[in-house]
């Protein structure tokens, strides 16, 4: 049985599986409604990329290169955008993962860095947006990835990410529901949860009085209808 590929109109940004990770509401007002709002968070996380994303910046050493601001795509997954670091070690001989790039001599191993503002979250929105990453490399270089690594502001610290399969499930199972949102135009309601403070979209969303007009009115449909 054929798999099945994403053209190029079908394409969804890839950074769009954190959102969705945190929030399908968030998500579909950002990719599917256009709305955006900044608050200190976001600004704080464009000034940390600006520092990283230099797409004309490489370092090298004998055994290590680095490559800035990458595009990626995975058509199987349906998604494209940006690596903001691709960490290129030298591989042994005999280490099938090794890929040949242009320009290099020799075989490298793939290792996409991710660069987050604050701290690592208590959720898997960070991780499964690396994973993503890694899933657009390894089919654009035909090769595997086992880890990837997430670098926080706050903490000044890198944190090893291992790509397992439960992760590598989740990545599909986010690609998977944003395409069927992103086909149908859907906009989820509103569940209020305490990350929403966090959320940049609040005041847009309304998530705390949308959520308690649902609830009333789920509880008056129910109370006619006994």
């Amino acid at each position: 049985m054929a798999i099945q590929e994403f053209s190029d109109d079908d394409l969804l940004m890839i950074s769009g599986i954190q959102h969705i990770a945190f929030c399908e509401r968030q998500w579909a007002f950002i990719h599917i409604e256009q709305q955006w709002s900044e608050n200190v968070l976001t600004i704080e996380g464009h000034h940390l990329h600006e520092k990283v994303d230099d797409p004309f910046e490489k370092e090298n050493r004998s055994d290590t290169s680095i490559l800035r601001s990458l595009p990626l795509v995975s058509r199987k997954l349906g998604l494209y955008g940006i690596a903001d670091v691709v960490e290129l070690i030298k591989a042994d001989i005999a280490d099938t993962a090794g890929v040949e790039i242009n320009g290099k001599t020799g075989k490298w191993l793939l290792l996409p860095v991710e660069y987050k503002r604050g701290k690592p979250k208590p959720d898997e929105r960070d991780e499964v947006q690396l994973c993503a990453q890694a899933a657009c490399l390894e089919e654009m270089y035909k090769t595997k990835i086992g880890k990837g690594y997430l670098y926080y502001g706050e903490t000044r610290h890198r944190h090893e990410v291992p790509f397992t399969e439960l992760l590598r499930q989740l990545v599909t199972n986010y690609a998977t529901r944003m395409h069927e949102l992103f086909s149908k135009s859907i906009t989820p309601a509103p569940v209020f949860k305490p990350h929403c403070k966090l959320c940049s979209l609040k005041d847009i969303c309304l998530p705390s009085s949308l959520a308690d007009q649902s609830s009333a009115s789920e509880y008056l449909k129910n109370a006619l209808s006994d």
